[in-house]
């Protein structure tokens, strides 16, 4: 249900992003999608902190619900204007000590944005995270430019094609195979020309150099057999973000809220559980 009594800048807000809040009490709780997807990426795990949080469920400009006309080529050509865009939600709701959960290249969306306003984050949950894509000297990224560039040719051709094989491959889970139907339909769904945007912006990102001077608790979960972001990746951000959790998950494929929503739930839990007895 939308926020009640909401200012202009709160109504544009929702507006743009299709903000949809879930309970009306306690520390906030952002969940933003990934690459293709939208907030319904998040159904079967959202409202299962309704009762303990106010849970803000966010689409990206030019995704899902959201206010598609609103977007913007040279905005969003680099990760800096959904960064901007996630701290605009936080602003017009005046939320702090928010616990932001981020999906694939949302993750570090997250982590930017609380560098650039640490006082409004609490803690950031990372799910199937990867501060870059591509592999590099000593850095296992996963894949090449000459994949990206295949990928991005193969959309070209036939966008239906490249979003079976895409979904195929990212939601592999050999006994959920309608996982990757429902991230297929995601793509096809999709306005064409933002969603090549969207990956080349994806592609191109490169935060290594940031990691380190993060300060919020940070959850890395991962599924164990992830064609995205291969377990070498997550070692990595676990070394590169101080203090950082890594919590492997018992499924594959990339969509671990989809396949596991229950067993990342209760990893979830297990963290911020900790978190507020630390502070007790």
């Amino acid at each position: 249900m939308p926020a009640p009594d909401t200012t202009p800048v709160q109504t544009r807000s929702i507006a743009l992003h299709h903000l949809m809040f879930l309970g009306e009490a306690g520390r906030p709780m952002v969940f933003c999608h990934g690459f293709g997807m939208d907030q319904t990426l998040w159904r079967h795990l959202a409202p299962r902190y309704a009762d303990r949080h106010r849970v803000v469920l966010m689409d990206h400009v030019g995704s899902g619900a959201s206010d598609t006309a609103a977007y913007r080529r040279d905005r969003y050509t680099t990760l800096e204007g959904y960064i901007q865009d996630v701290l605009s939600v936080l602003e017009a709701f005046d939320l702090r000590e928010v616990v932001f959960v981020g999906h694939s290249v949302s993750a570090m969306v997250g982590l930017e944005a609380s560098l650039r306003a640490p006082e409004r984050f609490h803690s950031l949950i990372m799910l199937g995270a990867s501060p870059r894509y591509l592999v590099d000297e000593d850095y296992p990224g996963g894949l090449t430019g000459r994949d990206v560039e295949d990928l991005l040719t193969g959309f070209d051709l036939n966008r239906e094609a490249w979003a079976d094989q895409m979904a195929r491959q990212a939601a592999a889970n050999p006994g959920r195979p309608e996982l990757a139907q429902e991230v297929k339909r995601a793509f096809l769904a999709a306005e064409p020309s933002i969603l090549r945007q969207f990956a080349r912006t994806t592609f191109a990102v490169d935060v290594r150099s940031d990691l380190g001077a993060c300060r919020h608790p940070v959850l890395l979960l991962q599924s164990r057999e992830d064609p995205i972001v291969p377990v070498a990746v997550s070692e990595y951000l676990k070394e590169a973000i101080p203090g950082a959790r890594l919590h492997f998950l018992e499924t594959s494929g990339h969509f671990a809220q989809l396949s596991a929503p229950d067993e990342v739930g209760q990893a979830m839990d297990l963290f911020l559980d900790r978190l507020e007895r630390r502070h007790d």
